[in-house]
């Protein structure tokens, strides 16, 4: 699995988000800014991103995620 599957995942599975992955060999570090984080705590968003990716990290082919996961308006103040 590589860095565009992941990316393909993740953005089919949450809408309207902008997804950017980095990474390879079962390692990856993603960076999701989605409406759908609005009104969420850092663990229900990383479990709507893992709910993308469950199915391989259940077969060893991702086996470490690095999540970076805002709101829009989370992301448009981190680019101060």
């Amino acid at each position: 699995m590589d860095a565009s599957q992941v990316q393909a995942l993740v953005a089919a599975g949450i809408e309207n988000a902008e997804v950017r992955v980095e990474g390879g060999g079962g390692k990856f570090q993603v960076l999701v800014v989605a409406p759908a984080f609005e009104g969420l705590n850092r663990v229900r968003r990383q479990q709507l991103v893992y709910g993308c990716l469950n199915e391989h990290i259940a077969s060893g082919a991702i086996h470490a995620v690095e999540m970076q996961i805002f709101t829009p308006d989370e992301w448009a103040k981190q680019q101060g």
